[in-house]
């Protein structure tokens, strides 16, 4: 009973968002609590809702201290170059740009945190998709993508916990991994030079000279091949502005999530502005070395990174805008992205809650290692890597890492699998997990690109699922697996 309703409590949830029947954090909250009741336990919707906002507070405090420092960072003009320069390299080509996201996000994983990869992400990608009328959720899809292979990384969480749950060592499990891991990444730079192509087709594209004038108020006309007629719209939903040649965007007159600058309306080719009032050139360093140095600490984990984001936004604040109006200013600039990310997190917590608290996730992971065949058994390593994609989907790494992967371990013994086997399996499916609704970072990565959460799950899954077949694929070719 436990296990079709936790189902179809996750199918319920999926459909609304999808369908967008219901907002994101409407249904975290509502749709639990309706199927807590379901299972007669009603009374102790309290005692889950708790227990999940308990678990996940650390990761809110994070989330709320590091969109405060990055939107400082940002503020200051600290991504500036880079906009700038990938801006010059994708010459405002949709192609050129699409892979650059793959990379940039990429390269950024390396921290192992994807709050941060995202924010950086989006910061220098969102004018440049804004400015050429590109689809947002190819952005959001290739980035979380990306990232969820790299989110592998020893650092990263799952191979870690893999490694905790089995007594294993974390590099016997990923340094085997790496040329698999390799063609799941391969493979993402490929699907965004295909879907970069698709943009390109659909838009066209506008000269660097165009792309680089902040002109405001005006609809561009794309310069390149010939895109939609004008009216139509994007995989994101966003209406196209195009005539003739191409879809051109329309640009408005205040910032983005790229900008930094947060003063006025609509969402303005503003992150290139170089005399918005919030840059601190002279501080340019400071700010670098900080980011390094808080980046560094993260990864050495020197203190928790709630307390890092914490201590690094108090400082970078203080020293940036030592004028206390000034400081408000700032906060009160990010506070639309501090309330939604952190709101979302927070409902997040009433749905793990209630599917750890009921039993649910217990129950459905019982049933689906116990529909597995009994000839398969010499295939465990296969058959974990195809369960990771749905299950770490549908659960926490957590709850999957310490509840699930030990049972799929203790079958792949019976017939011989070792469990380094089973562990290697078990990380194939990151790259759809970062597209989960229980991850807390893809609400920061839709939020501040101002994408659905419907949509970028309608885009994304597709290619995600794809991309952790990929990997398996490869580790069974190359005998890892």
């Amino acid at each position: 009973m436990l296990t079709v309703l936790g189902f179809a409590m996750i199918a319920t949830f999926l459909v609304l968002i999808m369908t967008k029947k219901m907002s994101p954090i409407a249904a975290l909250v509502l749709i639990p609590a309706l199927f807590c009741v379901a299972v007669g336990q009603g009374a102790r919707l309290g005692d889950y809702v708790i227990d999940g906002v308990g678990n996940l507070a650390p990761t809110a405090a994070m989330l709320m201290f590091a969109i405060v420092y990055f939107g400082v960072m940002i503020d200051v003009g600290l991504f500036d170059p880079i906009v700038r320069g990938i801006l010059r390299f994708c010459k405002a080509d949709p192609v050129r740009i699409v892979v650059g996201t793959a990379v940039l996000a990429a390269i950024v994983s390396l921290d192992g945190d994807g709050s941060t990869t995202f924010m950086i992400t989006v910061s220098a990608m969102y004018p440049l998709y804004k400015r050429l009328g590109m689809s947002m959720v190819v952005m959001t899809g290739v980035a979380a993508t990306a990232n969820g292979v790299m989110n592998t990384l020893p650092w990263g969480g799952p191979t870690a916990r893999a490694a905790t749950a089995l007594k294993l060592d974390a590099a016997d499990i990923f340094v085997p991994m790496i040329p698999a891991l390799g063609a799941g990444l391969l493979f993402v730079f490929a699907l965004a030079y295909v879907l970069g192509r698709r943009e390109r087709k659909r838009i066209g594209y506008l000269t660097l000279d165009e792309a680089l004038v902040p002109e405001t108020g005006t609809v561009l006309v794309a310069a390149g091949g010939g895109g939609a007629g004008g009216g139509s719209k994007d995989a994101g939903g966003r209406a196209g502005a195009g005539t003739g040649a191409g879809v051109g965007a329309e640009v408005g007159s205040g910032s983005s999530p790229g900008s930094g600058a947060g003063e006025g309306d609509g969402d303005g080719f503003q992150g290139l502005d170089p005399n918005r009032a919030t840059l601190r050139p002279r501080l340019y360093w400071f700010n670098a070395g900080l980011t390094v140095a808080l980046l560094t600490a993260m990864i050495l984990e020197l203190l928790p990174i709630p307390v890092l984001f914490l201590l690094g936004a108090a400082l970078a604040l203080t020293v940036n805008y030592p004028d206390m109006a000034e400081q408000k200013a700032r906060i009160a600039a990010h506070a639309d992205n501090v309330l939604n990310v952190s709101g979302m997190v927070f409902a997040a917590a009433v749905f793990t809650g209630v599917l750890t608290g009921t039993g649910m996730v217990k129950h459905m992971a019982d049933w689906l290692v116990g529909a597995i065949p009994e000839g398969m058994g010499p295939h465990m390593g296969l058959v974990t890597g195809v369960l990771s994609l749905p299950l770490t989907y549908f659960m926490s790494n957590d709850g999957f890492y310490f509840g699930v992967l030990p049972v799929l371990a203790e079958a792949g013994a019976a017939h011989g699998v070792s469990s380094l086997e089973i562990a290697r399996a078990s990380i194939v499916g990151q790259a759809l997990h970062m597209s989960s609704p229980l991850v807390p970072a893809v609400y920061v990565l839709v939020g501040m690109a101002k994408v659905e959460f419907g949509d970028h799950t309608r885009f994304t899954v597709k290619w995600a699922a794809l991309t952790s077949l990929v990997v398996l694929a490869a580790a069974v070719l190359f005998g890892i697996v």
